[in-house]
This record gives structure tokens, C-alpha cells and sequence, in this order.
């Protein structure tokens, strides 16, 4: 959520007075764009990485707070579960080496975290979703204790009124019911934030999400749940599910998920905002005694707590984020479409391929998002969930508006490798940076791999030797955790 809340009770008037706060942050946020008051450009790019905890032999751990002691760094924080922690690295400037620096940074991190696990008896593991998981893992009990995943657990709950369901089918099928949020801890993530000006928000926001599906497929790393074999990509579909608050009767009138891709291009980062305000009821309607409005009056800069935490439990793969730092307001786009790992390398590599691609595309001539419906972009993002690297995309070709069918991995290596390496030189990032990580990208998209791929490939191969379902999935997580310590990029990892 991004916010330290205390558990609690609400009542109507609580609702009404959250209801009101909220149309005061937005004409907040309408002032402070018409008076210019946002920080100036300064490419300012920001990581996040959600990871697991496992032991020795693959199998989840119950463990961040001890972890956690034992790492004693304010870069790593508690995650939902208990098997669950984040690591967080400070913004840079997108410029330079700034890719290979942010390497050094994670590896040394993640290593340091990993020597103070190993004395608890875990290991660190980033993964999309950790193969071995299994249904008596994800429950109520072990939930991170932090008063706001408690909270947030008994308002989904409380919303949607019954249990939640899960029902994916992919290579196989899979029905299950929880009792709590849990299921949503499974699923763990990579997030890259980009600071931007308002000027530049809606074209940085649309062409993220029209990049979202060719970021799915050259990524995807979460083929496996409780121990079947899903989409390519399960991590969005299963965190959508897990945090859905309607009931059927809600989802058959339409009403819009929590986790939501959107429906439109937008012409301003107020649509957004707006949108999350009209659309879903709030989830934590807890009120702040700041009055922005007065603030702004006598010549302040509003936190907009209400706003904030109102987003911030909204679950756009997109999120607009607006943050009050030194004083001084800024915006951000977080893209949380990416799964975690598998490598440090492969994590700078989709980076890479993000903001050079972004960048690129927001600066075109004749934008991406006049010659795609946003239909075919939400299509495009379902499809690379489902089928990965293997997925075929609907994608603009020549001239006109037309819409033809390419398989995703053509379609990066052929015409959005160059757009991303433009994006990047006009970042001014290094020529070395560049190709080292746009050609893991390249790489992948040759060979038809990625760690989903990877993943897949190991159990089967496991199985057809005789080994049960069980025995093949915990002796891949072993395989793929020390190819990930060794840090070779998962396209050069054996399968045999």
C-alpha cells in the first residue's frame, strides 16, 4: 500500500468525509498543475524488487522479520507474507553507466541479504511466483503482523462479502478458494518508477501501457502455481483475482476490479486521478487533518494524503504517483508489470528495455497510441500473460492504422530493440550499457527462452526421469536459485 495505517473501524461518516477529502485533494492537484508548481525535469529513474524466502530444499520460509533484523538496512522492508520481503534502491539519474551501477548496487545488496538469511537457515529467491508454493502456504496466519495487511485483508474481504476464488487455466486448470488475501503474497514483483513533468505524463503513461504486453513476453518468469503448470505469466491474473472485491453479481454489471489494466489513452495525469476517485469506493477511508486547499492558499505544497492512499490501493499495472519530497511535489509513473529475476542482469536488462523504449515512444512524431486502439494494447498484455515469449501480438504496420498479427518476439527484436537502444542514447545512457542490456533482450527473443521458458523446461524434463510433480518443482527452485547466485543472464542457463 506504501503507507503505514493503523487497523480500525469506519462508519458512514467516515465515508462521506473521506468522499469529501478526496474531490479537496483533487482541485488540490488541479491548482498545483495550473500553477506550475511541480519539480522540473531531472530523469530521475527508481527500482523496487519484491523477493522470497525459501530453505535449502526450495521450500517457502515463514521468516522476513527475522530476516529483516538480521539485514538491519532501511532498503529492505516486510512484503505481505511472511516469505515475503522488498528491496528498495534509491532514484538515479538515467545517464552514463547508470545501468551497470545499479547492477553493482543490487548484487551487492542481494548478496549481503542472502549471507544474513543463510544464518536463519533461508535463502533469497526472485522469482515471479516461488514454484513450490503451496495452498496451505497462503493463508491468514502467515501474513506479514504489520497492522496494514491486516487491515487491508478484512476491507477486501469485508467488500466483497464472501471468499475469494481463484480459477486459472492455462496448461492446466486450477479452482481455489481463500478465506483470506493471501494468495496475492505469491505473486512478486519488479517495479521501475520514472519521474516525470506533467507535460510529459500522458505520453510517458500511454506508451507504458501500450509497451506493457512486449514487456510480458520478453520477461515472463511465473509459470507455476500450487503446482500447476498456469500461464506463462500467472503473476497478474492470480493478483488480480486475489484482490478482487466484487462479488459476481458486481463483475457481470461491469464493474471495474481493483487491479485494473484501465480502459483509455488519457490526456492528463488528472485523468487518472480522477478516474480512481469517480470509479472505487474507498478502501481506507482514513482522513488527514490537512486542509490542501488552505495549505495552497498560504503558499504550501500539500501532501494529499487522502489521494495518496486512495491510489495506492488501486492496483493499476501503470500507477500514477504523486509524492511530496523536500518539499517540492513530483510525479511518478510506476510500471508494476514486471515479474521479479530471474538474475540481476536480466532484471537492468527489462529495465533497459523499458525506459529506452518508453522514452522512444513518448517523443515519436506520430504517437503509438493514435495508431493502436487501447483494446489492443489490454489484448496484447492478456496474450503475453497467457503465452510469453511465445505470445502474438496485434501491433501497427506502415503508414496507416492497421492492425497486423506478430509473433512478440519478432516484434522486439525487429522493431522495438531499435526504438528502445534510441530511447536510451537519448538518455544519454552508456553505449556499453546499452547493448550489454538491450542484447540480453535480444538474446531471449533469438533463442525463444526467458525464465518462464526456463522454468517449464526443467520440470518437464524432471518429470519424463521419473520424478513426481512435487520432487520436480523443488529441485528446479534449487537449480534455478544457484544459476541465479552465479548471475548469468537465464538465456545462457542449461535445461539438461
Amino acid at each position: 500500500m506504501g503507507e503505514k495505517v493503523v487497523a480500525g473501524a469506519f462508519d458512514l461518516a467516515d465515508r462521506r468525509m473521506y468522499r469529501r477529502k478526496l474531490q479537496q485533494c483533487l482541485l488540490g492537484l488541479e491548482r498545483l498543475l495550473d500553477e506550475r508548481r511541480f519539480e522540473r525535469p531531472r530523469n530521475l529513474m527508481g527500482l523496487e524488487i519484491e523477493l522470497n524466502l525459501a530453505d535449502s530444499a526450495g521450500l517457502p520460509r515463514m521468516m522476513n522479520e527475522e530476516v529483516l533484523e538480521r539485514i538491519a538496512s532501511h532498503d529492505f522492508q516486510t512484503e505481505l507474507a511472511q516469505f515475503n520481503i522488498e528491496v528498495n534502491i534509491a532514484p538515479h539519474p538515467l545517464s552514463g553507466r547508470v545501468l551497470d551501477r545499479l547492477a553493482e548496487e543490487l548484487r551487492t545488496g542481494l548478496g549481503y541479504a542472502d549471507r544474513m538469511a543463510r544464518e536463519v537457515g533461508a535463502h533469497i529467491v526472485m522469482v515471479g511466483i516461488l514454484p513450490t508454493l503451496e495452498a496451505q502456504d497462503l493463508v491468514s496466519a502467515n501474513l506479514s503482523r504489520a497492522d496494514r495487511y491486516t487491515l487491508l485483508n478484512d476491507r477486501i474481504l469485508a467488500m466483497r462479502g464472501e471468499d475469494i476464488t481463484v480459477d486459472i487455466e492455462g496448461v492446466e486448470h486450477l479452482v481455489y478458494t481463500s478465506s483470506s488475501i493471501a494468495p496475492e503474497a505469491a505473486c512478486t514483483s519488479t517495479q521501475l518508477h520514472l519521474q516525470v513533468t506533467p507535460g510529459r505524463f500522458a505520453a510517458v503513461w500511454n506508451a507504458a501501457q501500450a509497451v506493457s504486453g512486449p514487456q510480458i513476453a520478453a520477461a515472463a518468469n511465473s509459470p507455476f502455481l500450487f503446482g500447476r503448470e498456469l500461464w506463462r505469466e500467472t503473476r497478474p491474473l492470480l493478483f488480480q483475482q486475489a484482490t478482487d472485491t466484487r462479488p459476481l453479481e458486481l463483475r457481470a454489471q461491469g464493474v471495474r476490479p481493483l487491479t485494473w489494466f484501465g480502459e483509455r489513452w488519457i490526456d492528463s495525469v488528472s485523468d487518472l486521478f480522477e478516474e480512481n476517485v469517480r470509479y472505487f469506493p474507498s478502501l481506507l477511508p482514513i482522513c488527514d487533518e490537512e486542509d490542501p486547499l488552505k495549505v495552497l492558499d498560504d503558499g504550501g505544497i500539500p501532501r494529499l494524503r487522502e489521494l495518496t492512499l486512495h491510489n495506492g490501493t488501486i492496483y493499476r499495472w501503470n500507477r500514477p504517483v504523486y509524492q511530496v519530497v523536500d518539499g517540492v511535489p513530483h510525479l511518478r509513473v510506476e510500471n508494476r508489470v514486471l515479474p521479479a529475476g530471474p538474475t540481476v542482469a536480466d532484471v537492468l536488462a527489462n529495465a533497459a528495455f523499458y525506459y529506452g523504449l518508453v522514452r522512444a515512444l513518448a517523443e515519436a512524431p506520430r504517437p503509438l497510441w493514435q495508431r493502436m486502439p487501447f483494446d489492443a494494447a489490454a489484448a496484447n498484455f492478456d496474450a503475453a500473460c497467457r503465452d510469453g515469449i511465445g505470445a502474438v501480438l496485434h501491433w501497427p504496420r506502415g503508414r496507416g492504422s492497421a492492425l497486423a498479427e506478430v509473433p512478440a518476439a519478432d516484434l522486439i527484436r525487429d522493431e522495438l530493440l531499435p526504438l528502445a537502444a534510441a530511447g536510451l542514447d537519448a538518455w544519454g545512457i552508456d553505449p556499453v550499457d546499452r547493448d550489454r542490456y538491450l542484447g540480453i533482450i535480444e538474446e531471449r527473443c533469438r533463442r525463444r527462452t526467458n525464465g518462464a521458458e526456463w522454468q517449464a523446461e526443467v520440470f518437464h524434463r524432471l518429470l519424463e526421469r521419473g520424478a513426481d510433480r512435487r520432487t520436480a518443482l523443488a529441485t528446479m527452485t534449487q537449480r534455478y536459485r544457484d544459476l541465479t547466485e552465479a548471475g548469468e543472464p537465464v538465456h545462457t542457463w542449461p535445461t539438461g
